[in-house]
């Protein structure tokens, strides 16, 4: 038998859980945090480095029964859709454990058991094979982050820990009872593979369809079920705002990939025109809102949904180049604007408010800090050089050819993504140099430092040569376009 590496992964997060519950010292529960999310990147890493490129099976599988009467399994696997996305979440979660060293106060050993457990569960999510583990894992989700936001959270954190909780427990419910059907049509069997092998009446997979649009869309989020995005980042600590942003959000898009392609390849095409339109609506919609803030992190909020709409445009444009850019583009978002999270965070740490208008002359004040906050910020434009202008590219790329408007409207959130995010900066870094004055600004630190190189690196690296990215998902996106066409009967 295999080295259960997936199983090691999922849990040594929650290892480490556990032993920070025997902790008293604050200092100690912090250390024994960063040191399990060391432990699991370096997982992460050997898993990468053991992944096979040229093909799209399912990799470092486990299966053990669970539920034997149900055919419920453990089962886990990972593929070139998935691998990306593991090991973003363990880098963002030792991250989120360095951006939580000070901006944590009270209850740490709470927060950190929190913050632990829900990098588990998130891991749980991109690895499960069987629907039932993985409606599990996705549905626990919600309890570690809605006490990440209910306690340590601003001031209005109980109103958007509520609303987060609800719109997606909403939509996790709509999901349940698709799981439910798809179970009794798919041959009374909870394993991935063998339903997306299943072929579904149209009439069926139509109404599948529709019920994980609207749980996938909450997700995401698309628009119009996207108003719970800003009050929860904006109540968030930083690490909520950072774990949102990076991995929460791609859960939907991701459940699009796995699920409603794969398994719906019919309806999928059916209604990839008015995804299409409405992945433009979010692009453009999104774009205006940030244009529209004075705060900054709901600027990097809104800006979230018009990034996300750029990843569903791809997905639904169903071609290569569509495809592979929205899953580059989704680990680009978890890297970009993770970071400008993490900048926001670091930023109100030191002045406690988060108004624009504040901050003029930060380029005098903390020169190391906003020359790194000028990478990031040119990452999320996609100039290009930078991670997220080869996935932009390939979406737009793949965009025009699915659908010639969908793909101008794409092209105008693109252009109103540099208005809002070039504005921010210049205000904040290059305004009038009124900051000091009201303001002890400090530039970054070690720690800081520590959190920030490895998006940069990756920044950098995706910009200059993504092929070992590509390369990755390159077996499996192709592997997909084959089902969903063979599915539809183009």
């Amino acid at each position: 038998m295999e080295f259960p590496l997936l199983s090691l992964i999922v849990f040594t997060p929650v290892v480490g859980a556990a032993v920070l519950m025997l902790l008293r010292s604050d200092d100690a529960v912090r250390w024994t945090a960063l040191g399990v999310t060391v432990i699991d990147l370096l997982s992460c890493v050997a898993m990468l480095a053991g992944f096979d490129t040229t093909t799209h099976e399912m990799q470092f599988t486990e299966t053990r029964l669970w539920v034997p009467a149900l055919g419920i399994t453990y089962a886990l696997g990972i593929d070139g859709i998935s691998a990306p996305f593991v090991f973003l979440t363990a880098l963002l979660g030792l991250i989120c454990v360095l951006a939580s060293w000070v901006a944590i106060d009270h209850k740490v050993k709470s927060f950190m058991v929190s913050l632990l457990v829900m990098q588990a569960l998130m891991l749980g999510v991109f690895c499960a094979l069987d629907l039932f583990l993985f409606y599990v894992f996705w549905e626990a989700m919600l309890i570690p982050m809605y006490l990440i936001i209910g306690i340590w959270g601003g001031e209005g954190r109980v109103y958007a820990a509520f609303k987060f909780f609800l719109y997606t427990l909403a939509g996790s419910l709509l999901f349940l009872i698709g799981v439910i059907v798809l179970y009794f049509h798919g041959g009374e069997t909870f394993d991935i593979l063998a339903l997306t092998a299943q072929d579904l009446p149209f009439r069926v997979q139509s109404w599948l369809f529709i019920a994980f649009l609207i749980a996938f869309a909450v997700k995401v989020p698309m628009v119009p079920v996207h108003t719970w995005l800003p009050d929860a980042h904006v109540q968030a600590p930083t690490a909520g705002s950072i774990i949102l942003a990076g991995v929460l959000l791609k859960m939907g898009a991701y459940g699009f990939l796995r699920f409603s392609l794969p398994m719906l390849p019919e309806a999928s095409v059916y209604y990839s025109t008015p995804m299409l339109w409405l992945s433009a609506l979010a692009i453009v919609y999104g774009g205006l809102l940030a244009l529209a803030q004075d705060d900054l992190k709901k600027l990097v909020a809104y800006s979230s949904i018009s990034h996300m709409g750029f990843v569903t445009l791809g997905i639904f444009a169903l071609n290569l180049r569509g495809l592979e850019g929205a899953i580059l583009q989704m680990f680009n978002h978890g890297v970009t604007t993770g970071a400008l999270f993490l900048f926001v965070g670091l930023i109100y740490e030191r002045t406690h408010t988060r108004s624009i208008a504040d901050y003029g002359g930060l380029m005098k004040a903390a020169p190391i800090y906003t020359t790194f906050l000028a990478l990031f910020t040119l990452s999320s434009m996609a100039l290009p050089g930078t991670n997220s202008f080869v996935g932009e590219l390939l979406v737009l790329s793949g965009g025009f050819a699915a659908n010639l408007a969908a793909g101008v409207a794409a092209v105008l959130g693109a252009l109103l993504g540099a208005a809002y995010l070039l504005g921010m900066y210049r205000k904040v870094a290059l305004g009038p140099a009124s900051v000091g004055a009201r303001f002890k600004i400090r530039d970054v630190n070690t720690r800081e430092m520590v959190a920030i190189l490895p998006l940069a690196v990756l920044v950098v690296w995706i910009g200059l040569y993504p092929k070992p990215f590509l390369n990755i998902i390159d077996a499996s996106v192709k592997h997909l376009l084959t089902q969903v066409h063979k599915g539809s009967g183009q």
